[in-house]
């Protein structure tokens, strides 16, 4: 498969060597077809972009979470149907009786976005406990939990604070002992102020005169369920063998429709779509302060393309990359709905 030839015209035009770029793992049938970086990954230190380069996943860290509260699930620590008010005293009003895990997990619990009350302050970051103090005190959702799909950071920061509640451990060690050491993934690691990160990418974004600025850190870039893991192309593959290897998440029990895309849905951090072969094809994106990832998995033909960033608002990713991706028919991913993310977990 002349994967390689495409693939390095396509991110020679779209990354300078002298910029931030992005790393790309291009992964078939159980091989790795490409594995390649481009750019610096410290404009500071001049230091390259490898696969071994670690990066924020952003929303990407959503099916790490997803998977710790399935392995509670598995243990019978919890049910998928648990309500809020089951784990978190501080919800005194009707939303903690009313919004459940399945809920949180599939972005239907209505409960409002914690951004909304955050004010961006250069020398604060909030964390998850101030995000479940601001969730607990609201008296309204959005809507009827479990009527309809807004995407929501606050469900996902809720939900790492179950994991910690019920398993008696930091959701940070929950991680690295229950599945980043038994996926064999070496440098991958939740941020925590002050701790250092192995082989780490900076983030970077443009100003609005185009010229690129340190944009690494942010207000609401520490809480750690909706988007807070590091890691490379090359562990990433690591986890996509594991969930091959039937670590997969349950789909089949947590999931909700997305209205308009046939076939579309939401669950267990991920987005996915029902092919015309009856196989699914899965993806999500992950941006943030600096940075911009994209993860697909195509499982019927053991397909990942996981390309991350260092570069805010890269939206070539759901452009002109999936038209390249698009040029080969195992890579090809037949949904409308994947174009559409930017728009989906806003």
């Amino acid at each position: 498969m002349p994967f390689a030839d495409v693939l390095d015209a396509h991110f020679g035009v779209t990354y300078q060597t002298d910029a931030p770029g992005a790393a790309l793992l291009l992964a078939v049938l159980g091989e790795v077809q490409y594995e390649q970086g481009i750019g610096i990954a410290n404009l500071t230190t001049g230091e390259p972009i490898t696969p071994a380069t670690t990066f924020r996943l952003a929303s990407v860290s959503k099916q790490f979470t997803a998977m710790a509260v399935q392995l509670l699930e598995q243990e019978g620590l919890l049910a998928y149907d648990d309500t809020l008010q089951q784990f978190f005293p501080e919800f005194t009003t009707g939303i903690g009786a009313e919004v459940t895990l399945r809920h949180l997990l599939c972005h239907t619990s209505g409960i409002l976005d914690y951004e909304e009350f955050v004010e961006e302050r250069p020398d604060w970051q909030i964390s998850d406990e101030e995000v479940l103090a601001i969730a607990a005190t609201q008296e309204t959702t959005y809507f009827k939990p479990g009527s309809a799909y807004r995407y929501s950071n606050t469900g996902y920061v809720l939900l790492a604070l179950v994991v910690e509640r019920l398993s008696g451990i930091a959701y940070a060690d929950f991680l690295q002992q229950r599945i980043f050491e038994p996926s064999g993934m070496e440098d991958t690691m939740l941020y925590q102020t002050g701790k250092a990160i192995p082989k780490r990418a900076m983030g970077y974004a443009r100003n609005e005169a185009g010229e690129i600025i340190l944009a690494d850190q942010g207000t609401c870039t520490a809480t750690k369920g909706d988007g807070c893991i590091y890691t490379s192309v090359r562990d990433y593959h690591r986890w996509h063998l594991a969930l091959q290897a039937g670590m997969a998440p349950a789909l089949q029990q947590v999931y909700t429709p997305l209205e308009g895309y046939p076939n579309g849905f939401y669950g267990m951090g991920w987005f996915f779509s029902r092919r015309n072969s009856g196989g699914l094809e899965l993806y999500h994106t992950g941006n943030t302060s600096g940075f911009s990832n994209l993860v697909i998995r195509i499982p019927e033909n053991d397909v990942l393309i996981a390309c991350f960033s260092n570069l805010a608002d890269n939206a070539h990713l759901l452009t002109g990359f999936l038209d390249v991706l698009g040029q080969f028919p195992v890579l090809h991913t037949e949904s409308q709905l994947i174009r559409d993310l930017l728009k989906l977990t806003r």
